[in-house]
C-alpha cells in the first residue's frame, strides 16, 4: 500500500506557501497539510518567549491530529527561536527555515548583502552566527519589516498591493549607510517571496533576491527518499477562521479547510 502520511507545513500565516511551491514541484504527489497559526499572527512582532512557548505546543497538536511523515517549520522567526525545542518534543523529522545568507554571500559581487525579515528574525543571534560563518567578508545589513508581512497576506487575500507600500518597506534596508551597494537581498521571511514581482520592481536595477524555499524543498526530498506517496486531499488548517482566512482559502486549491 502507498504511504498516505502527509508533509506538514507550519507558519504564522500564508508565508510558508513559498516553501510549499518548490516542494510541490519536486514531489507532485505528496499529500500536504498546511497549517497557519492565524490566531497567533504575526510572529515577527511577538516576543521570543511567546514564540518559544506557542510553536512547540501547536506543532504537537498538529502532529497528533495529522500524523505527518515530517514537519516543516516554514517560518524563519519560529525556526530561529523554537526549532531545537520542536525537534526535542516531536517524534518526526523536523525541517527548519533559516535565512539564506550562505547562497547570498556566494552570489554577491559587491560583498554587501541585505537581510530583509521580520523584526524578531533579524535580531536573532542565529543570524549573527550565519553571517559570521558564511559571509565573514561581507557587510550584512538588516531590516525588519512588519509591513511586508501584512502586504503579502493582503495579496493572498485578493487585495491590491500598492508599489509605494512595498518600496517604502524596502527603503528601510536600502537607505541604510552602505545600502546603495547591496546587490543581493535575503528574503528572511517566507512571506516575502510571495511579493517577488513587487519587490523586484521596487529594487534598484541589478539587485537580486534569494530565499530558502528551494533548499528546503531539496531537504524534504532527501529526508523522504525511497518513501512511497499516495496522493490525498490537501488540507489547509487555521487556528482562527475569520473573514481574512475565508478570503485566503477561497483563492487556494486545498481540498479541505479546517480549524484547529
Amino acid at each position: 500500500m502507498s504511504d498516505t502520511r502527509p508533509i506538514l507545513f507550519f507558519d504564522s500565516g500564508v508565508g510558508g506557501l513559498s516553501v510549499v511551491a518548490p516542494t510541490r514541484a519536486l514531489l507532485p504527489h505528496a499529500p500536504i497539510v498546511y497549517a497557519a497559526d492565524s490566531a497567533g499572527f504575526p510572529y515577527g512582532t511577538r516576543s521570543e518567549s511567546e514564540i518559544a512557548a506557542r510553536v512547540p505546543a501547536l506543532l504537537g497538536r498538529l502532529v497528533e491530529r495529522y500524523r505527518p511523515r515530517l514537519a516543516v517549520i516554514a517560518c524563519n522567526t519560529a525556526s530561529t527561536i523554537a526549532l531545537p525545542a520542536v525537534r526535542a518534543a516531536l517524534d518526526v523529522p523536523v525541517v527548519g527555515t533559516v535565512p539564506a545568507i550562505k547562497p547570498a554571500a556566494e552570489m554577491s559581487a559587491t560583498r554587501v548583502i541585505g537581510v530583509l525579515g521580520t523584526e524578531a528574525t533579524v535580531r536573532q543571534p542565529y543570524v549573527d552566527d550565519l553571517a559570521a560563518r558564511f559571509a565573514g567578508d561581507c557587510v550584512v545589513l538588516r531590516h525588519g519589516s512588519a509591513a511586508l508581512v501584512e502586504l503579502a497576506e493582503a495579496k493572498l487575500a485578493g487585495e491590491a498591493v500598492g508599489p509605494a507600500a512595498v518600496a517604502g518597506a524596502l527603503a528601510g534596508l536600502l537607505e541604510q549607510p552602505g545600502g546603495e551597494r547591496i546587490d543581493v537581498v535575503v528574503n528572511a521571511c517566507t512571506h516575502f517571496p510571495l511579493l517577488a514581482d513587487e519587490l523586484a520592481a521596487a529594487a534598484p536595477s541589478g539587485v537580486r533576491f534569494v530565499d530558502g524555499g528551494p533548499g528546503i524543498a531539496r531537504r524534504i526530498v532527501s529526508l523522504s527518499a525511497g518513501q512511497d506517496w499516495a496522493a490525498g486531499p490537501d488540507v489547509l488548517v487555521f487556528t482562527r477562521f475569520g473573514e481574512h482566512e475565508r478570503r485566503v482559502a477561497a483563492g487556494l486549491a486545498f481540498a479541505r479547510v479546517e480549524a484547529l
